[in-house]
């Protein structure tokens, strides 16, 4: 990094701003999905700050510090762009959001050549995250007895931010709305008298499909979730290690771990209902 970088100026990232962050994210190989500035947007409109030298238009650096509720936020899309790295455009757009979310737990998904720079920063590991991918060859596996799929669009989307409540540390309801409905994706929900036990989400990407989040109470409503969403496509799948029943699945579904993060806090890590979380929702937004 140089001693004394160039100013830059730092402001709410638009729509035209984020397509330029997802071409850099495509490059770095994470895959972003497709329809997914809709519900980042509606999260949080200004949570996305974009870095400009004021000889250059063009993005220098990036990075989304989302809020949720009063004490929650999420960092992600911490990116430079490729002609101009290690010459501290990145920290500059990193102090702006960090300040933006001062006195909240800020959680992240950090890459493993990133992680030791968040720790000197105040994050602590809590669980990893690892991402498998492949094409299922398999038959969609059928629902337990008593338990319906069903467009999970159908459903009272009270019923949904109730579920997803027991996934993340405080409600996201405007996230979760946008998520569900926004395009290219498609939403399975495993209901079971008159219940909500199991969630899942796949959105189309670059490559193939991910599929998040995917929330179940029993391995089974897992296994069926995922087989009914990821026919004749390959998906990819965030599975977090503090589910050893979610990486036993996707060991039996032959899906191969390709990529590696870690869930990082400045606090303590909140209180989630880890047995029934399959799959996270996004790397970037939480």
């Amino acid at each position: 990094m140089t001693p004394n970088p160039p100013e830059t100026t730092i402001g709410v990232a638009a729509v035209q701003d984020l397509h330029t962050t997802r071409s850099w994210a495509q490059a770095e190989g994470w895959n972003p999905g497709r329809g997914d500035l809709l519900p980042f947007f509606a999260a949080d409109p200004r949570g996305f700050l974009i870095a400009r030298r004021p000889d250059d238009p063009t993005p220098v650096s990036s990075i989304s510090v989302v809020r949720y509720g009063t004490d929650h936020a999420f960092l992600g899309l911490y990116l430079a762009r490729p002609d101009v790295r290690g010459q501290g455009y990145g920290i500059q757009v990193w102090n702006a959001g960090m300040a933006r979310v001062a006195g909240r737990t800020v959680g992240l998904d950090g890459v493993v050549a990133q992680q030791a720079n968040y720790r000197k920063s105040g994050f602590a590991s809590a669980w990893t995250n690892t991402r498998y991918e492949g094409t299922l060859n398999t038959d969609p596996v059928p629902a337990p007895p008593g338990v319906v799929l069903t467009d999970a669009t159908a459903l009272p989307f009270a019923l949904l931010a109730a579920y997803d409540r027991r996934f993340f540390p405080t409600a996201r309801d405007t996230f979760l709305a946008a998520w569900l409905t926004a395009p290219h994706r498609a939403s399975l929900a495993a209901v079971q008298d008159g219940r909500v036990v199991g969630l899942a989400v796949r959105r189309a990407c670059v490559t193939g499909s991910r599929i998040g989040p995917c929330y179940a109470d029993t391995p089974a409503v897992a296994a069926s979730l995922l087989t009914h969403l990821a026919t004749e496509t390959p998906i990819a799948l965030d599975v977090p290690d503090t589910n050893p029943a979610a990486v036993h699945l996707a060991e039996q579904l032959a899906l191969t771990p390709t990529f590696e993060t870690s869930r990082m806090y400045t606090a303590a890590p909140p209180r989630l209902d880890h047995p029934a979380l399959y799959g996270i929702s996004t790397l970037e937004l939480g």
